[in-house]
Formats: structure tokens, sequence, C-alpha cells
């Protein structure tokens, strides 16, 4: 089975733009220097600036953010983790989370000493609202880690509102959300602690890193002490007073986590490219998204209203004849004739986990869960990236592939 007339998508969909100039002259300037650990024993690791690349890094984006502390780590899965310590997860403690996620996420609560507990997705991707009261009835949890999978932001006003009636704390996985919005609102400012990603492909690049946001000084002070900080607490960027730290310093283990000095250094100027990014994001996934659910057999989820998305990758749903889930060989073999073609789509109704893609039942350190209808959307789940230097034309280019290998399978 072959698509000869479609044509060659000569994009690398792993492709990220170069480190700013600043970042780079930076990160010469700390290897020169050799001073490339987060602390400095007897004086500030930076004295011109009098904090370290971490510690600015931590101020700036608790200020972009608007939230009053955040702590740096060496990447979101950390963050994570740490977020479910310092907000009191116990081990063996049921943790609520979206089905539809990445093994990270899960990795996070089994790191934090929990036990995940998957909830159902709406075949928008987003978290079932009334499978989350079930599950939280059933299980007992009193944590949820909502994870904003692949940019695609619940209606948060009606989670809080579910959380709060079930007395759920909620941590937002916001590693695919970072410049995202919910009705105005930065995602990862409306659940106790938002944590978010500078992994690569993500929306800032330092190739592995991790941010955690709070208001909460109590969570802020658990956090920096797990993060590794010693006892020197006070070179943190954007920490509660030390008086709030000692309360906790005694009863909070050093996980050795803080995100490198090099890190920071490359992902501070980016901050300030945030919001082009994010445009030139939404403008791809617009147009890909409108040449994609032309087709029949692909549905769009559909974007609530109140979501300012930062869509870096874009997902769509293969349809089987009847409307349904669609047959599993027909979907293995249209993707092979798109990735012939240039196109590669990563797809989560794969038997198997391949590269970084995986689902909630092939985790089989968690508890056995079948959720049927979550099995359902994941059946004909589809994801590509949208890298920055993805023009107009390779949009159009990456839809006649997809669909045309479809129309080559159906031949």
């Amino acid at each position: 089975m072959t698509g000869s007339d479609l044509p060659r998508v000569d994009l690398d969909f792993t492709a990220q733009p170069p480190i700013p100039d600043e970042g780079i002259a930076r990160a010469n300037e700390l290897m020169a220097s050799g001073r490339l650990f987060r602390y400095g024993e007897t004086r500030s690791p930076d004295p011109a600036t009098g904090g370290s690349e971490v510690a600015a890094l931590e101020a700036e984006f608790a200020a972009l953010l608007g939230r009053r502390y955040c702590v740096a780590f060496n990447s979101c899965g950390a963050s994570l983790a740490a977020a479910l310590m310092a907000v009191g997860v116990e081990r063996d403690e049921p943790v609520l989370m979206n089905a539809f996620t990445l093994a990270p996420v899960p990795g996070a609560v089994v790191h934090a000493g929990g036990r995940p507990v998957f909830v159902g997705v709406t075949p928008d991707y987003r978290i079932d609202l009334d499978d989350l009261a079930v599950a939280a009835e059933r299980s007992g949890a009193r944590v949820l880690m909502l994870s904003h999978m692949r940019g695609h932001v619940a209606d948060l006003d009606a989670v809080c509102e579910v959380a709060d009636g079930l007395g759920l704390t909620v941590v937002e996985d916001c590693a695919h959300t970072m410049g995202a919005t919910w009705r105005g609102r930065p995602t990862g400012t409306f659940g106790a602690v938002g944590c978010f990603s500078t992994q690569s492909f993500k929306h800032v690049n330092s190739g592995e890193g991790g941010l955690l946001a709070t208001d909460d000084e109590d969570v802020a002070a658990r956090a920096v002490l797990l993060s590794g900080s010693y006892m020197l607490y006070a070179q943190h960027g954007a920490a509660p007073p030390d008086e709030v730290v000692e309360r906790h310093r005694f009863t909070t283990p050093n996980l050795s986590m803080r995100m490198s000095a090099l890190a920071a250094a490359v992902v501070r100027p980016q901050l300030a490219l945030l919001d082009e990014r994010v445009a030139v994001w939404n403008e791809r996934y617009d147009l890909l998204a409108a040449l994609l659910d032309a087709d029949p057999r692909i549905r769009l989820p559909q974007r609530p209203d109140g979501e300012g998305a930062a869509p870096s990758s874009i997902q769509f749903s293969v349809l089987g004849a009847d409307g349904g889930p669609p047959d599993h060989d027909a979907m293995a073999a249209w993707l092979d004739v798109a990735a012939e073609h240039g196109v590669h789509v990563k797809w989560f109704g794969r038997d198997e986990p391949v590269g970084f893609t995986s689902r909630y039942d092939h985790w089989r350190y968690a508890d056995e869960q079948v959720l049927h209808a979550t099995s359902a959307v994941l059946a004909g789940l589809c994801d590509l990236r949208i890298p920055l230097s993805m023009t107009p034309d390779h949009c159009r280019d990456v839809a006649a592939v997809v669909r045309g290998a479809l129309d080559a399978v159906s031949r």
C-alpha cells in the first residue's frame, strides 16, 4: 500500500529554535568561571547579580506567572513529585490523575510514594468530571494531579468547583501549557501548585528542567528543601522567608533535584519570547485543525471558549467506519504510509509503548484499572508535534499526507 502521489514533507518535527545569544553568552561565562553549582558556600555564586542563574529564573518566572514562590527543578517530573510530597502525600496514598497523560506523571506519583488512580477522559481529551467524582469516592483520594495533557485545558472553574466539593487538593501538571490561560488567568495558578516543563519540545528549552510555582508558603518551603537547598535556602530567588523554611528543615529530606545553573541560563532569555511563540503555534494549529477537520474520518477536539491555548502539538482522532474506534491494522498501515512521506504521527492506540508514547494500561506498576470509554478515545488518538519552523505550506502538505495516507489504506 503506497501513496505515491502524496507530497514529501521535508521538515524535522523535532527541530528547536536556537538558544538566544544572551543565553549562549551567559552559559559560556559560567563554563569559563567553573562556577556551575547552584549555590555558593561562602558567597553568592554570582556576586554581580546577587544570586545564581537559577535564583534569577525563579524570581522571573514567579513574576511572569503572578505567583509568590517558584522553585526550579532538574525536570518537570521531579517538580511534580516534589509538589505531591510538599502538599503531604503519604506512602501508598491514592493520587487521582487523568488517564490520558504521559509516563512521567504516574512516575511522579510513585516517586512521591503515592499510588496512581486513573480518571477517565472525554472525547475532547479532558478530564471527565463525573468520573472524577466516582474515582474520588471509590479511592478515598484527597489529591488530584490534573494534567493539561498536550495543552488541552479543562474548564478550570468547573474542575475547581468539583475538587472543592470533594475536598481535593489540586496539583496542576502544566508541562504542555506554559503561556496558556483559562479565562485570561495562567494555567498553574488554579491549583495549590502548578508545575511547568523546560524540556526540549516544550515552550522553552533547557534540554530538561521543571518549575514549581505556588502561593502557599509552607508548600514552597518544603519544595525548596526537597529540591536540595541544604541550609542555603536564602539563596533561592522566590522562596518564603527563612523562618518559614526553618519550620520544615528538620523534617524534609534533601532529594538533590534542583535545576542546574547552565539550564537556567539558557531558559531565562526565552521567557521574553513566549508570547511570540504561542502566537505562531496558534496560527499553525488553527490551519492544521481546519485542514484535518474537513475529513469526515478525522475528529478534532472541541476547544472551550475560555481556553487561551498554547498548542505546541496537535491531536486528532481517526474514526472507524461506524464512527467508533478504528481498525487497529488499518491504523498501523496508514501511519506507515504517512511516515514514508515524512510525517511521523504518534498513536496512543498501539498495543505496546513506542518512544515517548504510552498509556494508562501500559503502566503495570499501578493498580490495574479498566476505563472502557477512555480506551475507546485512546484507540484512535493521534499526536503530531508543531515545530516553530513549520510554515503554512508545511501545514497543507502535512494534512495532504495524513488524509492521503488514509485514502491509500482505504483503497
